[in-house]
């Protein structure tokens, strides 16, 4: 047998074998990877798991368990968020869940926490004194009550005279609230009212349509390690955290 014809049988051989697991297999094995997860488990996580399932072969199964938990009365959903996929439970049932969880729990946000949350969210990357401005209040032991429970990150210090901090979202946050991507944000209506019915609607609306304030941009050779370090000064000296 020439060297080419054993390279043929071979390739047969190998198209003709049965894939290492069931499709119903593959999809159960699937589902427990989601499930066990702590984080939304991404494609390559998934892929690296199931080395010897070709990739095809999830992919449809991972499509029949959407399907599945589309379904009328399922208390979970199977969906694509921050990058990952995850098995949560159902937005209409939340309330429920919340009784099980105790609403009064301390590690819940407070609504100066959230407004400000949705200002950082929605005019991205943003500086302190934007969001004082945009809001009316201090703002800063808010700040860092989010930093701290990392719904909110540094991107760095915007040129402009004083080099403030500039603050954007999280990974954290697009988990908190659901969401796939910053692409997801709902009009601001509609996410105040995922905040809460307490959180002031028509204030927000305002401080996120409201124009920057306007500020002065460094100079040529400006911006020295003074300007930074009485900025960072004045932003983490404001205020407590708060309890919220």
């Amino acid at each position: 047998m020439t060297d080419e014809a054993r390279a043929e049988e071979t390739a047969t051989t190998a198209s003709d074998e049965p894939p290492v697991l069931p499709p119903a297999e593959i999809r159960a094995v699937l589902e427990a990877l989601i499930f066990a997860s702590p984080q939304p488990i991404t494609p390559r996580e998934i892929g690296k798991v199931l080395g010897g399932v070709p990739k095809e072969a999830w992919q449809a199964a991972l499509a029949e368990l959407r399907s599945e938990y589309a379904g009328d009365g399922r208390g979970l959903q199977l969906v694509e968020i921050a990058g990952g996929w995850q098995i949560t439970t159902r937005p209409e049932y939340n309330d429920w869940v919340r009784e099980l969880l105790d609403p009064a729990s301390p590690t819940r946000l407070s609504i100066q926490a959230l407004e400000t949350l949705a200002v950082v969210a929605y005019k991205q990357p943003v500086t302190l004194p934007e969001i004082i401005e945009l809001r009316g209040v201090k703002s800063a032991g808010v700040i860092k009550t989010l930093l701290e429970k990392r719904l909110i990150r540094i991107l760095g210090r915007k040129e402009v005279v004083g080099r403030p901090i500039l603050y954007g979202t999280t990974k954290q946050f697009l988990l908190h609230f659901g969401l796939k991507d910053l692409s997801e944000l709902p009009r601001i209506e509609e996410f105040a009212e995922v905040l809460g019915e307490e959180v002031d609607v028509a204030g927000l609306k305002r401080a996120i349509e409201a124009p920057r304030p306007v500020e002065v941009p460094l100079a040529e050779g400006d911006g020295g390690a003074e300007d930074a370090s009485s900025a960072e000064e004045a932003e983490a000296g404001e205020g407590e955290p708060e309890n919220g």
